[in-house]
């Protein structure tokens, strides 16, 4: 028997929001998208929290980012995330969420972040909460900035794909390990380890966690990180699985990448 781990989703089960579009305010405070973008995200973020994050509405999320992605400067997106990373994200993570890491890492697990987004936000998202690790989608950068062509893309089978990827690198038992997430897009990979767990699902996965009698759990309590005990990382740097991708645009370029490639 190798170690064990526990496998978090982010959007809908750490914090309480969309981390693809939670910094649209900073990022129209630095220049890159316009006041009418920022209302759109808001309008995005609305449909997301409403409808749930099924495969429909990832659609739609990652056809409007791509409009936005192309042509932003790197160093500029995560100079922004740097400087409002706690503002933003800091109140909108889940109390009972934080509680679960503590608890996972008390019981000696690795504590593993996998989400559609992009590392530029998932992985400073996950040194503050002290995760060992992430798994994100990354995009291709040129001269220092997004082209909006996908690199890798942390979705559906492939958090999967990608976890069983990790087990074999790091030896974790995936049987006796732990997964969480609050969508049906994601259940192949809470089917890939032995203790799934369910986080305010979407209709489809509340339907699938009674069928197979998962564990389903109502996270309700956002709170800033600074009005309870720190979450110091357990290792001096976060390591990550897929590094250098888009800031807060998570896999939102996908359709674009897909329609250019398809009429190239």
């Amino acid at each position: 028997m190798g170690p064990e781990a526990a496998f978090f989703d982010l959007d809908k089960t750490i914090i309480a929001k969309s981390s693809a579009l939670a910094f649209s305010k900073p990022f129209q405070a630095g220049g890159l998208i316009s006041r009418r973008a920022v209302l759109r995200s808001a309008y995005a973020q609305f449909v997301f929290l409403v409808g749930g994050a099924d495969h429909d509405q990832m659609e739609k999320m990652r056809q409007f980012m791509s409009q936005l992605v192309a042509g932003w400067d790197v160093a500029t997106v995560k100079e922004i995330v740097a400087d409002t990373l706690h503002n933003v994200v800091d109140p909108l993570v889940y109390d009972e969420a934080v509680h679960l890491i503590e608890e996972h890492h008390a019981a000696g697990r690795d504590v593993v972040i996998v989400s559609s987004s992009g590392t530029d936000v998932v992985e400073p998202i996950g040194a503050m909460l002290g995760a060992d690790r992430v798994v994100a989608t990354r995009l291709e950068i040129v001269d220092g900035r997004y082209t909006g062509e996908i690199d890798y893309y942390a979705y559906a089978e492939e958090k999967a794909n990608a976890i069983r990827a990790l087990a074999e690198e790091r030896g974790y038992d995936l049987a006796a390990s732990y997964a969480y997430s609050d969508s049906a897009t994601d259940i192949p990979m809470l089917e890939a380890v032995g203790f799934p767990h369910v986080v305010n699902p979407d209709r489809e996965l509340r339907k699938l966690a009674a069928e197979r009698a998962w564990p389903v759990l109502i996270f309700s309590k956002p709170v800033a990180l600074r009005n309870r005990v720190p979450l110091p990382p357990r290792k001096p740097t976060l390591a990550a699985l897929a590094v250098g991708g888009v800031v807060a645009v998570g896999a939102a370029v996908w359709v674009g990448a897909r329609r250019r490639g398809a009429t190239a």
